[in-house]
């Protein structure tokens, strides 16, 4: 029996194997990426995770898969572009690759390649996204009168009229924020502000969201500061620790 409001300490295929199909209305995660970051040793079947994945994900439902590849031998691994392909083959839409932009970027010292500053995020859906909230950003000519021209024959009498730049539009698909300062003893936190405009945009207040390499609890803490209720998966005992600690 699966608990709402709960992390498991346990692999996320024997969490979601207890969960009911087409019950989870949102997912958002960072699965352990290639070994560009030590999960106290942790590793796992990625094609039996996305199969089970779209298994509990309601229809319409929406996954946000953050991950980032590497360079090996003088080549990139392209780990992102072989998991995005592997999620259509077990039935999700890519809706959108969107970037996650680091105003903070670590310092890298290679002779060949610039700094590193972006991960990226695949928006998976499960059929036809049905919740969408956009976060709506300031036009950079808010308000400004701008003159509108037209090559249409019919129309030439009309040209040089004038129209008004809106105030807001929908925010773009690359998302800039600092990464985290504190990591709470973890090796790759999520920033909050990331999450809570992923868990913003895709759910409702109400909306259940899980979290199958839940880490430091970011997405659990988020949920509870926005009115939604979560499920976590999490194998490692200190980091389990570590989420009840941000939670309480």
């Amino acid at each position: 029996m699966i608990k709402l409001n709960k992390i498991y300490n346990e692999d996320c295929l024997d969490t979601m194997s207890r969960m009911d199909d087409c019950s989870v209305d949102l997912i958002v995660t960072s699965p352990p990426y290639e070994d560009l970051r030590k999960y106290n040793g942790f590793s796992f079947d990625f094609n039996s995770v996305a199969e089970s994945m779209y298994r509990v994900l309601k229809d319409s439902g929406v996954a946000i898969w953050i991950v980032n590849d590497k360079r090996k031998n003088g080549n990139r691994t392209l780990t992102h572009f072989r998991q995005a392909i592997k999620f259509q083959d077990v039935g999700f839409n890519v809706l959108d690759v969107m970037i996650w932009k680091k105003s903070n970027p670590m310092p890298f010292v290679q002779r060949d390649q610039y700094t590193p500053s972006y991960e990226i995020m695949l928006v998976l859906v499960k059929g036809k996204v049905s919740v969408f909230n956009p976060i709506m950003e300031k036009c950079k000519y808010a308000g400004k009168v701008i003159k509108t021209h037209t090559s249409n024959k019919e129309s030439i009498r009309k040209a040089n009229l004038t129209s008004k730049t809106k105030d807001t539009k929908i925010k773009s698909n690359v998302w800039e924020t600092v990464v985290a300062g504190t990591n709470h003893g973890h090796p790759a936190i999520f920033p909050e502000s990331l999450v809570r405009d992923h868990i913003f945009s895709w759910s409702n207040e109400g909306d259940l969201v899980y979290d199958p390499f839940i880490g430091s609890g970011t997405v659990a803490k988020v949920c509870l500061d926005t009115n939604r209720k979560y499920i976590g998966s999490e194998t490692s005992s200190e980091y389990c620790e570590i989420c009840r600690n941000r939670i309480s």
